[in-house]
């Protein structure tokens, strides 16, 4: 095995081993004028990852990992696409095409299990951390992500590591999601279009029958017997709304905070609108560690938010070290003459500061 393989393994076998505090929120937003944002966070409150966004032309070449080396499945690009990655280029936990499609990864522990890997047999099988830029490599709708990933198998290239979970958006507005349980592929649509992690999609669904009492708003003046009851505040309708970082509550206030925002008029304003959702889903360094146990050196859990113009074929980041929103147009990529490169998403790794100068 070769010295840059082995450190790549090497670097995937740390990603995955320490995964536990990888924490996702996903929601969908459609403006007035017909488009979908696909839009999520990215945590990891371990260290600071390296992230980038690589950039992938059509007609490029790419070869799936295995446990003993990049044996698995070779495709080429139909489409180009951006993807944003997470330690190493090949690992694509969220992107876009040139078709508009969206994709991407959230981890999933304990409820998803892959098939066994075989050294020995002559099956196609394809990393988990690399299915994301597999299907933005091949497919332009949500259903030609079904047939395609249908002629595949996927592993984890650590057999210690946990699983993943995946969505995939189209323009139209269609999601649909992906699990992989006891080996068997399972695609649900998923017409709300918030996702997190575990347990599975279905399960999310059903524990938002235990939030029917949320509403927008401030509730009425209610008297318990001789007792007048008021508000303390405004948002009363809320109580009762989970506010701890697990799946389940993150869950549950994606859903409430996404039907409850006002629908923007284009697809630039709900992109904003997204961003400002998902500052709800921050999680500060130190919250989700034991006491004294946090890295000094992460700004943030989470490390970056991404959204996803699937209409307008545009994707928009901002990062833990810098909160300005950054923008990749794709409709200005030449994507035949393009060349394959990845790029940190941050150059800096400083917030700026505007001064403000008071005459």
């Amino acid at each position: 095995m070769n010295t840059k393989l082995s450190a790549l393994l090497l670097a995937t076998v740390g990603l995955s081993v320490q995964i536990p505090n990888y924490a996702c929120t996903g929601i969908t937003l459609k403006s007035k004028d017909g488009a979908t944002i696909a839009a999520r966070t990215i945590e990891w409150a371990e260290s600071v990852m390296n992230t980038m966004y690589v950039v992938v032309p059509r007609n490029e070449t790419l070869q799936s990992l295995t446990p003993t080396g990049m044996n698995g499945v070779q495709f080429t690009s139909k489409y180009g696409f951006i993807g944003l990655a997470v330690e190493q280029k090949e690992f694509m936990v969220e992107g876009i095409n040139e078709k508009g499609l969206s994709a991407g990864l959230f981890y999933f522990p304990n409820y998803g299990k892959y098939p066994s890997y075989d050294p020995n047999s002559k099956d196609p099988y394809l990393a988990d951390f690399q299915l994301v830029s597999y299907v933005l490599a091949e497919c332009s709708n949500v259903d030609e992500v079904k047939e395609a990933l249908s002629k595949v198998k996927v592993i984890n290239i650590d057999p210690r590591s946990s699983t993943v979970h995946w969505r995939f958006t189209e323009p139209s507005g269609r999601q649909i999601v992906l699990e992989i349980v006891d080996e068997v592929m399972h695609f649900y649509d998923n017409p709300l279009g918030v996702f997190t992690n575990s347990p599975g999609i279905e399960w999310h669904w059903t524990n938002l029958n235990n939030y029917i009492n949320l509403q927008p708003g401030t509730l009425a003046e209610h008297n318990f017997g001789p007792l007048e009851m008021k508000s303390f505040g405004h948002g009363s309708g809320l109580l009762g709304l989970p506010g701890d970082f697990t799946p389940p509550s993150r869950f549950v206030r994606a859903t409430f905070f996404q039907l409850t925002a006002p629908q923007q008029p284009d697809a630039e304003a709900s992109v904003v609108q997204a961003f400002h959702i998902l500052n709800n889903f921050d999680i500060p360094t130190g919250s989700e560690d034991a006491w004294g146990k946090a890295p000094a050196d992460v700004p943030s859990a989470t490390q970056f938010t991404v959204a996803s113009d699937t209409q307008n074929r545009m994707i928009y980041y901002r990062t833990m070290y810098n909160s300005n929103i950054r923008c990749i147009d794709l409709k200005r990529i030449d994507f035949e003459k393009v060349k394959y490169h990845a790029r940190a998403l941050d150059e800096i790794k400083k917030q700026p500061v505007e001064m403000i100068t008071i005459r």
